[in-house]
């Protein structure tokens, strides 16, 4: 399958084609039809994390690490973060190695 160029905005979960890109993107990926599709998924599972941490956030007696939400959040980034990795373009792949978000 022929891989395309994509532009990725990780915060607003956002996957760009050259010709919707307005100067707003953290990152540039090489990605088939498929594997875009599987990181649209990723970013989805991202936002029900958000939004059960914001949840679990108005409960001021649980800690942050003894919280399945907060590790299920922090599970799908790392994950997100890997396959951009794994995709993206030198550039991509060297500032996201700079985060020290991958699991060595």
């Amino acid at each position: 399958m022929e891989k395309k160029t994509y532009y990725i905005s990780v915060g607003a979960g956002e996957i760009l084609e050259p010709e919707d890109v307005t100067g707003n993107f953290e990152f540039e990926i090489s990605a088939t039809e498929e594997e875009v599709d599987k990181l649209q998924e990723l970013f989805e599972d991202k936002e029900i994390d958000e939004e059960d941490t914001a949840v679990r956030a108005l409960t001021p007696y649980r800690e942050y690490h003894n919280d399945p939400e907060n590790d299920a959040y922090d599970w799908t980034l790392v994950e997100i973060y890997k396959m951009l990795h794994e995709l993206g373009t030198p550039d991509t792949r060297k500032h996201i190695e700079t985060m020290n978000i991958l699991p060595h």
